[in-house]
Protein backbone atom coordinates (compact mmCIF):
# COMPACT_ATOMS: atom_id res chain seq x y z
CA UNK A 1 0.00 0.00 0.00
CA UNK A 2 1.15 3.40 -0.63
CA UNK A 3 2.06 5.36 2.21
CA UNK A 4 0.20 8.06 1.65
CA UNK A 5 -2.85 6.08 1.42
CA UNK A 6 -1.80 5.35 5.13
CA UNK A 7 -1.36 8.72 6.18
CA UNK A 8 -4.59 9.31 4.69
CA UNK A 9 -6.28 6.90 6.94
CA UNK A 10 -4.56 7.88 9.71
CA UNK A 11 -5.09 11.55 9.90
CA UNK A 12 -8.85 11.13 8.64
CA UNK A 13 -9.19 8.35 11.58
CA UNK A 14 -7.58 11.67 13.74
CA UNK A 15 -10.22 13.67 13.38
CA UNK A 16 -13.30 11.06 13.08
CA UNK A 17 -12.28 10.55 17.03
CA UNK A 18 -11.92 14.10 17.53
CA UNK A 19 -15.62 14.52 16.28
CA UNK A 20 -16.70 12.03 17.94
CA UNK A 21 -15.84 12.41 21.20
CA UNK A 22 -15.72 16.09 21.12
CA UNK A 23 -19.25 16.68 19.91
CA UNK A 24 -21.15 13.38 18.20
CA UNK A 25 -21.10 10.98 21.32
CA UNK A 26 -22.47 13.58 23.89
CA UNK A 27 -25.11 14.86 21.40
CA UNK A 28 -26.67 11.75 20.63
CA UNK A 29 -26.41 10.60 24.66
CA UNK A 30 -27.88 13.84 25.23
CA UNK A 31 -30.14 14.32 22.89
CA UNK A 32 -33.89 14.92 24.35
CA UNK A 33 -33.05 15.35 27.69
CA UNK A 34 -33.45 19.26 28.11
CA UNK A 35 -37.22 18.58 26.74
CA UNK A 36 -37.37 16.13 29.75
CA UNK A 37 -36.36 18.20 32.23
CA UNK A 38 -38.54 20.99 31.16
CA UNK A 39 -41.21 18.92 30.93
CA UNK A 40 -40.56 17.68 34.85
CA UNK A 41 -39.93 14.18 32.88
CA UNK A 42 -36.38 13.79 34.70
CA UNK A 43 -37.29 10.15 36.06
CA UNK A 44 -37.11 8.88 32.35
CA UNK A 45 -33.79 10.87 31.69
CA UNK A 46 -31.64 7.84 31.06
CA UNK A 47 -28.20 7.09 33.32
CA UNK A 48 -25.92 7.28 30.51
CA UNK A 49 -26.94 11.02 29.50
CA UNK A 50 -26.58 11.62 33.14
CA UNK A 51 -23.26 9.78 33.25
CA UNK A 52 -22.28 11.85 30.22
CA UNK A 53 -23.61 15.02 31.27
CA UNK A 54 -21.61 14.77 34.74
CA UNK A 55 -18.17 13.90 32.94
CA UNK A 56 -18.37 16.66 29.83
CA UNK A 57 -19.54 19.05 32.38
CA UNK A 58 -16.32 18.56 34.37
CA UNK A 59 -14.77 22.28 35.08
CA UNK A 60 -17.23 23.81 33.11
CA UNK A 61 -19.21 27.35 34.07
CA UNK A 62 -21.96 27.24 36.10
CA UNK A 63 -24.56 29.89 36.94
CA UNK A 64 -23.65 32.14 39.86
CA UNK A 65 -27.00 30.98 41.20
CA UNK A 66 -25.88 27.41 41.28
CA UNK A 67 -25.13 25.71 44.62
CA UNK A 68 -21.83 24.15 44.62
CA UNK A 69 -22.28 21.03 45.77
CA UNK A 70 -24.81 21.03 42.74
CA UNK A 71 -21.54 21.33 40.22
CA UNK A 72 -21.15 18.17 38.09
CA UNK A 73 -24.00 16.50 39.37
CA UNK A 74 -26.95 16.40 36.65
CA UNK A 75 -29.48 14.70 39.26
CA UNK A 76 -28.58 17.46 42.00
CA UNK A 77 -28.65 20.53 38.89
CA UNK A 78 -32.37 19.18 38.51
CA UNK A 79 -33.25 18.95 42.04
CA UNK A 80 -32.29 22.23 42.62
CA UNK A 81 -33.92 23.74 39.89
CA UNK A 82 -30.18 25.10 38.69
CA UNK A 83 -29.54 26.35 35.10
CA UNK A 84 -28.34 23.28 32.79
CA UNK A 85 -26.57 23.47 29.50
CA UNK A 86 -26.11 20.64 26.83
CA UNK A 87 -23.46 18.26 27.42
CA UNK A 88 -21.08 18.66 23.88
CA UNK A 89 -18.29 21.22 24.37
CA UNK A 90 -19.17 24.73 23.66
CA UNK A 91 -17.87 26.19 20.41
CA UNK A 92 -18.07 30.06 21.61
CA UNK A 93 -18.14 32.28 24.42
CA UNK A 94 -19.83 35.08 24.79
CA UNK A 95 -20.00 37.22 27.75
CA UNK A 96 -21.51 40.73 28.78
CA UNK A 97 -20.65 43.59 31.21
CA UNK A 98 -22.31 46.43 32.70
CA UNK A 99 -22.33 48.47 35.87
CA UNK A 100 -25.31 46.81 37.09
CA UNK A 101 -23.33 43.52 37.12
CA UNK A 102 -20.80 44.20 39.98
CA UNK A 103 -17.37 42.06 39.32
CA UNK A 104 -17.89 40.73 42.64
CA UNK A 105 -21.11 38.93 41.75
CA UNK A 106 -20.45 38.49 38.27
CA UNK A 107 -16.53 37.68 37.77
CA UNK A 108 -16.75 36.77 34.45
CA UNK A 109 -19.90 39.40 33.75
CA UNK A 110 -22.64 37.18 31.87
CA UNK A 111 -21.15 34.44 29.88
CA UNK A 112 -23.23 32.42 27.29
CA UNK A 113 -21.69 29.27 25.79
CA UNK A 114 -23.10 28.40 21.83
CA UNK A 115 -23.07 24.91 21.32
CA UNK A 116 -23.58 22.87 18.22
CA UNK A 117 -27.17 22.02 19.93
CA UNK A 118 -27.79 24.12 22.37
CA UNK A 119 -26.41 26.65 25.12
CA UNK A 120 -24.56 26.95 28.24
CA UNK A 121 -23.81 29.43 30.86
CA UNK A 122 -26.17 32.36 32.06
CA UNK A 123 -28.49 31.67 29.45
CA UNK A 124 -31.80 33.41 31.53
CA UNK A 125 -29.98 36.82 32.46
CA UNK A 126 -28.99 36.79 28.61
CA UNK A 127 -32.29 36.39 27.38
CA UNK A 128 -33.14 39.05 29.85
CA UNK A 129 -30.79 41.23 28.83
CA UNK A 130 -32.00 40.72 25.37
CA UNK A 131 -35.32 41.53 26.03
CA UNK A 132 -34.31 45.01 27.90
CA UNK A 133 -32.73 45.97 24.27
CA UNK A 134 -36.05 44.67 22.09
CA UNK A 135 -33.78 41.23 20.92
CA UNK A 136 -35.25 37.66 20.85
CA UNK A 137 -34.47 35.04 23.00
CA UNK A 138 -31.53 33.00 21.63
CA UNK A 139 -33.13 30.01 21.25
CA UNK A 140 -34.91 31.79 18.78
CA UNK A 141 -32.11 31.35 16.19
CA UNK A 142 -30.37 28.61 15.01
CA UNK A 143 -33.11 26.34 15.25
CA UNK A 144 -32.85 24.75 12.34
CA UNK A 145 -29.42 24.08 12.25
CA UNK A 146 -30.32 22.52 15.78
CA UNK A 147 -32.89 19.94 14.98
CA UNK A 148 -30.15 18.98 12.39
CA UNK A 149 -27.03 18.86 14.07
CA UNK A 150 -27.21 15.22 15.19
CA UNK A 151 -27.77 14.03 12.00
CA UNK A 152 -25.45 16.27 10.39
CA UNK A 153 -22.56 15.00 12.10
CA UNK A 154 -23.78 11.39 11.98
CA UNK A 155 -23.62 11.80 8.12
CA UNK A 156 -20.26 13.56 8.27
CA UNK A 157 -18.75 10.63 10.70
CA UNK A 158 -20.16 8.34 7.21
CA UNK A 159 -18.28 10.45 4.80
CA UNK A 160 -15.32 9.79 7.03
CA UNK A 161 -15.51 6.34 7.45
CA UNK A 162 -15.91 5.69 3.68
CA UNK A 163 -13.00 8.25 2.98
CA UNK A 164 -11.22 5.19 5.49
CA UNK A 165 -12.14 2.38 3.63
CA UNK A 166 -12.55 2.99 -0.24
CA UNK A 167 -10.20 4.97 -2.12
CA UNK A 168 -12.28 6.43 -4.58
CA UNK A 169 -12.46 10.27 -5.65
CA UNK A 170 -15.79 10.96 -4.49
CA UNK A 171 -15.26 10.05 -0.99
CA UNK A 172 -11.79 12.07 -1.24
CA UNK A 173 -13.89 15.02 -1.91
CA UNK A 174 -16.38 14.65 0.10
CA UNK A 175 -13.21 14.70 3.11
CA UNK A 176 -13.41 18.87 1.82
CA UNK A 177 -16.52 19.38 4.05
CA UNK A 178 -15.16 18.76 7.57
CA UNK A 179 -12.35 20.93 6.05
CA UNK A 180 -14.74 23.67 6.14
CA UNK A 181 -16.41 23.08 9.49
CA UNK A 182 -14.75 25.81 11.39
CA UNK A 183 -15.70 28.49 8.24
CA UNK A 184 -19.23 26.97 8.06
CA UNK A 185 -19.72 27.47 11.97
CA UNK A 186 -18.95 31.01 11.57
CA UNK A 187 -20.52 31.84 8.45
CA UNK A 188 -23.63 30.53 10.66
CA UNK A 189 -23.19 32.48 14.02
CA UNK A 190 -22.35 35.32 11.94
CA UNK A 191 -25.63 35.38 9.79
CA UNK A 192 -27.46 34.97 13.58
CA UNK A 193 -25.55 37.69 15.34
CA UNK A 194 -26.23 40.21 12.48
CA UNK A 195 -30.07 38.62 12.10
CA UNK A 196 -30.64 39.28 16.44
CA UNK A 197 -28.83 42.81 15.90
CA UNK A 198 -31.48 44.06 12.84
CA UNK A 199 -34.84 42.64 13.88
CA UNK A 200 -35.37 44.46 17.32
CA UNK A 201 -38.73 45.02 18.87
CA UNK A 202 -40.71 47.57 20.44
CA UNK A 203 -40.89 46.25 23.68
CA UNK A 204 -37.08 46.89 24.69
CA UNK A 205 -37.38 49.22 27.85
CA UNK A 206 -34.00 50.69 26.09
CA UNK A 207 -34.31 52.01 22.31
CA UNK A 208 -31.36 51.39 20.39
CA UNK A 209 -30.58 51.49 16.85
CA UNK A 210 -30.05 48.17 14.84
CA UNK A 211 -26.93 46.98 14.69
CA UNK A 212 -23.81 44.24 14.24
CA UNK A 213 -23.18 42.29 17.18
CA UNK A 214 -19.08 41.70 17.50
CA UNK A 215 -17.97 38.77 15.70
CA UNK A 216 -14.55 38.00 17.51
CA UNK A 217 -13.39 40.80 19.87
CA UNK A 218 -14.52 43.43 22.37
CA UNK A 219 -17.85 45.52 21.35
CA UNK A 220 -19.52 48.08 23.12
CA UNK A 221 -23.99 47.72 22.54
CA UNK A 222 -25.39 50.47 24.94
CA UNK A 223 -24.05 50.40 28.15
CA UNK A 224 -22.63 47.01 27.92
CA UNK A 225 -19.04 45.54 27.24
CA UNK A 226 -19.18 42.84 25.28
CA UNK A 227 -16.63 39.88 24.81
CA UNK A 228 -16.62 37.13 22.01
CA UNK A 229 -14.15 34.68 21.62
CA UNK A 230 -13.61 30.85 20.80
CA UNK A 231 -13.56 28.52 22.92
CA UNK A 232 -12.37 25.05 23.32
CA UNK A 233 -15.27 23.61 20.56
CA UNK A 234 -14.01 26.14 17.82
CA UNK A 235 -9.91 24.52 18.55
CA UNK A 236 -11.21 21.26 18.10
CA UNK A 237 -12.82 21.95 14.64
CA UNK A 238 -9.99 23.78 13.62
CA UNK A 239 -8.13 20.32 14.69
CA UNK A 240 -10.53 18.19 12.67
CA UNK A 241 -10.17 20.82 9.92
CA UNK A 242 -6.60 20.62 9.66
CA UNK A 243 -6.71 16.98 9.81
CA UNK A 244 -9.44 16.33 7.45
CA UNK A 245 -6.90 18.51 5.09
CA UNK A 246 -4.04 16.64 5.59
CA UNK A 247 -5.94 13.63 4.80
CA UNK A 248 -7.36 14.62 1.57
CA UNK A 249 -3.94 15.88 -0.15
CA UNK A 250 -2.68 12.86 1.51
CA UNK A 251 -5.34 10.77 -0.85
CA UNK A 252 -5.10 12.61 -3.65
CA UNK A 253 -1.34 12.06 -3.87
CA UNK A 254 -1.74 8.50 -2.93
CA UNK A 255 -4.30 8.38 -6.20
CA UNK A 256 -2.30 10.20 -8.73
CA UNK A 257 1.04 8.76 -7.80
CA UNK A 258 -0.47 4.67 -8.18
CA UNK A 259 -2.66 5.45 -11.26
CA UNK A 260 0.81 6.91 -12.83
CA UNK A 261 2.48 3.68 -11.95
CA UNK A 262 -0.23 1.00 -12.71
Amino acid sequence: MHPSFIKARVFAALALIILTLGFTLPMITFHGTMNKISEGKADEISPLSIKIWNLYNQGRYKSVATDVEAHNDLEKMIASTAEIGVASLPIWAVSLEAPNYPKEAFPQGIPVFFHFDGFSGEVHEMNTINHYVGMDPMYVGGYFEREIGIYALLLLSLIIIYFIAYDTAIFTLGMLIPVSLPLLFLADYSYWLYWFGHNLHDWGAFKIKPFMPTVFGDGKIAQFTTHSYPTIGFYLLLAISILSLLAYFAKRKAIKETSINS
